[in-house]
C-alpha cells in the first residue's frame, strides 16, 4: 500500500511532551524516597529516562513498520503472549510485588506479561473481525469465540492476580467488539453476567472487600486500608489553582507510599495545581481525539481496529488511574500512561502508539 502522508507528527510531538513530563515529575516525585533508600536522588529518574529513551526508540522503529506487517504474525504474537502469562504464574519465575505475581526478572530489570497481552489480544481481534466481519453478528460464530478468548485472558491476569489491568484489557476489547458492528443485544447480556462477575470477584476477595469499604469512608481505617487515598486528596487539596510548586510538595515525603507510580497525579496536582492537572487531562484528550481520527480515516478495517483499540486501551488506563487518584474509584494498582514510573508499561505503550502513528502515514483525511 503506498503511503501519501507522513506520520502524524502533532500526535508524535504530544507523546514526547507527555514523556517529558513524565520524567520531570517522576524525578520531582521520587527524588526523597530515592535519596532516602538508594542515596541517589536521581535513581528513579535516571531508570525512568532510560526506559522512555528505549521506549521512544522502539515507538519511532514500530512506527516505520507497516502495520499489516502485524497481522501477519497476529496468532504468533497472541500465542508469545499467552505463554509470557503463564511463565509468570510460576514459582521461581514469576516475581512477586504488592501482593501479585505479575512480573517476569530478566537481569537487573523486569518486564510484565500482562503489557504485552494487552497489546497482542488487540491485534489479534483486529485481524479476527477484519477477516470476518459479517460474522460478528451471530453470537454463536462470531461474538461468543471472540468474547471466551478475551474472558480467557482475564482469567490469566486474574491468577496473579491484577484487576485493574484486567478489566482495562476486557474494557478496551469491548469497545473493539461494539465498534465492530456487534449486536447490541449481545452487550445487553455480557453486562448482566459481567456485573454478577466483577461482584464475585469483588467477594471472593477480602482484600478487594477492604478497598470498597475504604473507597465508601476511608476514615474508617486512616492508617489501613484509607491511608493512600486519604493522602492523594491530601495532596491534592493544597495545590489550589496554581500549586505548591515544582518540587515543593509535601505528601512525598514518606506520606503518599511511593509517589512516582499510581498516584503521581496526585503529586503533580500538589505541585502545579488545578491548572497544571487540567493542562494534563487536556494532553491526554488530545491524544484521544487524534488516535479516533486516524482510526476513524484508516484506508481498511484492520487498521481502524486496531488504532481505536490501542488509544481506548490507553484511554481507559488514564480515566481509572485518575479516577482512583481523586477518590472517586476504589484503589485498582493501575499506572498514569506516559507519566508514571515503569519499565515495560512505559516501553509498550510506546510501540503501540508506533503502530498507531505507522497507521496514520495511510490515513485520507
Amino acid at each position: 500500500m503506498k503511503r501519501e502522508h507522513n506520520m502524524d507528527w502533532k500526535l508524535a510531538v504530544s507523546i514526547y511532551l507527555l514523556v517529558l513530563v513524565g520524567i520531570i515529575m517522576v524525578y520531582s516525585a521520587s527524588s526523597i524516597w530515592a535519596t532516602y533508600r538508594f542515596e541517589d536522588g536521581f535513581y528513579f529518574a535516571k531508570r525512568q529516562f532510560l526506559f522512555a529513551s528505549i521506549g521512544l526508540l522502539a515507538m519511532y522503529g514500530v512506527s516505520q513498520i507497516p502495520y499489516h506487517t502485524w497481522r501477519l504474525y497476529a496468532k504468533y504474537i497472541l500465542i508469545f503472549c499467552f505463554l509470557l502469562l503463564g511463565l509468570v504464574l510460576i514459582p521461581g519465575i514469576g516475581l512477586v510485588r504488592g501482593g501479585a505475581r505479575s512480573w517476569i526478572g530478566v537481569g537487573a530489570f523486569s518486564i510484565q506479561p500482562a503489557e504485552f497481552i494487552k497489546l497482542g489480544l488487540l491485534i489479534f481481534l483486529a485481524d479476527v473481525i477484519a477477516d470476518r466481519q459479517k460474522k460478528i453478528t451471530s453470537f454463536s460464530k462470531g461474538f461468543a469465540p471472540l468474547l471466551l478468548l478475551i474472558l480467557v485472558c482475564f482469567g490469566l491476569i486474574m491468577l496473579q492476580p491484577d484487576l485493574g489491568t484486567g478489566v482495562v484489557l476486557v474494557s478496551s476489547c469491548i469497545i473493539v467488539l461494539f465498534i465492530s458492528g456487534a449486536k447490541i443485544k449481545h452487550f445487553t447480556y455480557l453486562g448482566i453476567v459481567g456485573a454478577l462477575g466483577f461482584a464475585g470477584l469483588i467477594a471472593s476477595a477480602p482484600y478487594r472487600i477492604n478497598r470498597i469499604t475504604a473507597f465508601l469512608n476511608p476514615w474508617e481505617d486512616p492508617l489501613g486500608n484509607g491511608f493512600q487515598i486519604i493522602q492523594s486528596l491530601y495532596a491534592i487539596g493544597p495545590g489550589g489553582l496554581f500549586g505548591l510548586g515544582f518540587g515543593e510538595s509535601f505528601q512525598k515525603y514518606f506520606y503518599l507510599p511511593e509517589p512516582h507510580n499510581d498516584f503521581i497525579f496526585a503529586i503533580i496536582a500538589e505541585e502545579l495545581g488545578f491548572i497544571g492537572a487540567i493542562m494534563i487531562l487536556l494532553f491526554f484528550l488530545y491524544l484521544l481525539w487524534r488516535g479516533v481520527r486516524i482510526g476513524l480515516n484508516a484506508p481498511d478495517k484492520f487498521g481502524s481496529l486496531l488504532a481505536i483499540g490501542i488509544v481506548s486501551m490507553i484511554s481507559l488506563q488514564v480515566a481509572i488511574n485518575i479516577s482512583v487518584v481523586i477518590g472517586l474509584i476504589p484503589v485498582t494498582g493501575i499506572t498514569l500512561p506516559f507519566l508514571s514510573y515503569g519499565g515495560s508499561s512505559l516501553t509498550l505503550t510506546l510501540a503501540s502508539m508506533g503502530i498507531v502513528l505507522n497507521i496514520s502515514r495511510y490515513c485520507h483525511y
